[in-house]
């Protein structure tokens, strides 16, 4: 099967958020990756179950703002990038992640497409909500790789 490499660059919603944490690549990958652990540390994600390892062909399934969503994993990166997405009540979404060693720190980065009828319909407030949710996916992680670093 052939999948996604990179975000839809041409989708009518991009969101393209960025922030630094200060913990090990290692911490963060750790977390961002264990997805039956998301909502241990993402309270805007209460269920996440992963069918198997976080490998391209892998399915998770997760619930958030109401809605279950399927994704498969699309390629991995082992604590650099991550890509994964599907369709979800008619989004086609695709999403990345990388991360990127900074000194003491890691700069997280997140990519995310939207395409499909109800983006059409309603990209302006579509878009504020993929940015708003990608915002405190960010400083969730942030927080969680944060507090369980224990460098003097």
């Amino acid at each position: 099967m052939t999948y996604p490499t990179t975000i839809d660059e041409n989708a009518p919603v991009i969101a393209d958020h960025t922030i630094r944490i200060a913990a090990p690549v290692e911490r963060i990958w750790q977390l961002h990756t264990d997805i039956g652990g998301w909502p241990a540390w993402l309270s805007a994600i209460p269920q996440a179950r992963l069918d198997g390892p976080v490998a391209p062909g892998t399915t998770f399934h997760w619930t958030t703002a109401g809605m279950s969503i399927d994704s498969t994993v699309y390629a991995v990166d082992t604590a650099h990038r991550i890509l994964w997405g599907g369709p979800a009540h008619g989004i086609t979404g695709i999403h990345e992640w990388t991360f990127t060693e900074d000194g003491d720190g890691v700069v997280v980065r997140t990519r995310e497409s939207w395409a499909g009828e109800p983006v059409d319909a309603d990209r302006d407030n579509l878009a504020a909500a993929l940015d708003a949710s990608l915002v405190t996916w960010l400083d969730a992680l942030k927080e969680a790789a944060e507090q369980e670093d224990h460098r003097p």
